[in-house]
């Protein structure tokens, strides 16, 4: 995406926040990006982590089968997520489940694209979210809805994991 767009190693670095260095080791595949890293990037390109990552990825089929969701994980941040229904083309919304260890707490500097409305629905454990300025204590069965404009943050006070659905609609 970034020779796509005709930048440089350096542009993206300017633009991203995330070192020349660093960027080039992700590109080369040395390294695996983590949950905020991939966020930023997110926030470069204007685009959702299930779009980023379907993108890198061949073309999503319309129907998935749970054996064949993609699963990425983020040994640093305690944070696992399955795609459960991935973007596709012309269709506005995906379905992604996140699973966070106790203690996990990832903050995210700006939504990959402003206005992003997510719903997040708590199936097993509670999370703390942070959106816009306003942190809200979310327990198993609660939804919480908005539009993303500004930072966010997960974070699972535990004692046990935290599993929830984000259903995510684009602007």
């Amino acid at each position: 995406m970034r020779v796509e767009r005709g930048w440089s190693l350096d542009e993206l670095a300017g633009r991203s926040g995330i070192s020349r260095s660093t960027l080039s080791r992700l590109e080369r595949g040395e390294i695996s990006p983590t949950a905020a890293l991939l966020g930023k990037l997110c926030e470069v390109h204007g685009r959702t982590m299930s779009r980023l990552l379907a993108e890198v990825e061949s073309q999503a089929p319309q129907l998935v089968s749970a054996a064949a969701q993609p699963v990425w994980r983020d040994e640093e941040s305690g944070f696992v997520r399955r795609s459960v229904s991935p973007p596709h083309l012309g269709l506005r919304g995906e379905v992604v489940e996140g699973t966070l260890r106790p203690g996990a707490d990832i903050a995210y500097d700006a939504p990959p694209v402003p206005g992003l409305e997510q719903h997040i629905w708590v199936l097993e454990g509670a999370v703390e979210i942070t959106a816009d300025g306003r942190t809200h204590t979310v327990r198993a069965g609660d939804c919480l809805r908005f539009r993303l404009w500004g930072a966010s943050r997960f974070r699972c006070p535990g004692p046990a994991p935290v599993r929830y659905a984000v259903f995510v609609v684009l602007p």
